[in-house]
């Protein structure tokens, strides 16, 4: 049991990459992504979502039992939810358009790097659910992260689109 959570928790071994576990895990989840969207659409990325967070949940929860660390930085499957709920903006207005979801290139960019400024800096209610210290702290702080994220990158759109007129 503990190899599966560990598995699962480390986005099979990614999260052992360094420096910087977490932004590996931020990349590993864009393909993983564009694969759900491209085989299953904006339907497939929410189910991936939230199934991914409950496993994410029970491994967490068995990888940290009896540590001290409730957040190791080894754990990544946070940021691959996180990352995933980003970009379901994107995912959706492709979906929608019958767009093929790479021409919004730009928006990927903006989501990797508006997650992961949230999930670092942790500001507000980010960093309260991380101080949960407990495995659905450790996966909530980037659901939450990945809402922001996906709000920015909404408003980033809009202006762009919107207001700039391109």
């Amino acid at each position: 049991m503990k190899r599966l959570a560990t598995l699962i928790g480390t986005v099979a071994g990614v999260g052992y990459l360094r420096p910087a576990p977490g932004t590996w895990g931020s990349l590993v989840a864009l393909p993983m992504a564009w694969a759900l969207h491209v085989l299953g659409g904006f339907a497939l990325l929410v189910l991936a979502i939230s199934v991914t967070f409950a496993k994410g949940i029970w491994a967490t929860g068995v990888m940290t039992r009896d540590q001290t660390d409730h957040d190791p930085s080894e754990i990544v499957i946070d940021e691959v939810v996180g990352q995933w709920i980003a970009l379901m903006p994107l995912s959706y207005v492709a979906w929608d358009r019958g767009l093929d979801i790479t021409v919004l290139w730009p928006g990927w960019v903006a989501a990797f790097v508006l997650f992961r400024l949230f999930d670092i800096t942790k500001p507000w209610i980010i960093g309260k659910a991380d101080r949960r210290g407990d495995a659905l702290g450790v996966m909530l702080d980037d659901v939450i992260a990945g809402v922001f994220a996906a709000i920015g990158v909404m408003v980033l759109a809009g202006l762009w689109h919107g207001i700039m007129g391109q």
